[in-house]
């Protein structure tokens, strides 16, 4: 096994791990279309308000967005200024996400993982709770997705970096990989 190939296994595991997680989580916006349309029947037909319900909803678009984020890395979705990006070739495409990574992405992801821990701590010590009357009691769980989706980032980047090298180093990314900075080649 060559070292680019071992490079190439650990950055398919990265990729997996991004495209099951974006995967469940995109069942969850849907749980959060049938959740919406049952707290609209509830008061506008029967008059039922729940805080219970609406707070759900709050907690299903925080899921999505935080722990979809690596899956929207890996597809190469996030948004971005692509006025010279997209005419480059992907040798130079493969620096650009290299550097991007690297300066940016990474060090953002361990400030937000590290500022983070004392905020989620603080949550989980006193079990923190909706502070609305009948809301959802797990608020210390939400905010632990803080953390996880620094983490989700920061692996997904480091697959974005692995495969950057194996491009600037010249080794053809896999043809089944939908990710990096040659795949439209």
């Amino acid at each position: 096994m060559t070292r680019f190939s071992r490079v190439q296994k650990v950055a398919g595991w990265l990729d997996a791990l991004a495209e099951q997680t974006g995967r469940i989580v995109s069942w969850l916006t849907l749980a959060m279309v049938f959740v919406t349309v049952a707290v609209v029947i509830l008061r506008y037909l029967f008059d039922i308000g729940s805080i219970a319900l609406q707070e759900s909803i709050t907690y299903l678009h925080a899921l999505v967005f935080m722990l979809g984020a690596a899956y929207t890395l890996k597809h190469d979705s996030h948004v971005r200024v692509d006025i010279f990006y997209q005419q480059r070739k992907a040798r130079a495409r493969a620096w650009i996400n290299l550097l991007g990574s690297v300066l940016l992405l990474m060090p953002v992801c361990v400030f937000i993982f590290a500022s983070s821990l004392g905020y989620v701590g603080n949550s989980w010590s006193i079990h923190e709770g909706s502070r609305e009357a009948g809301g959802l009691d797990g608020v210390f769980l939400l905010k632990t997705i803080i953390p996880l989706m620094a983490i989700l980032l920061l692996l997904q980047g480091l697959s974005v970096v692995l495969r950057s090298v194996l491009v600037i180093a010249g080794c053809p990314v896999p043809a089944d990989s939908d990710s990096g900075p040659d795949r439209e080649l």
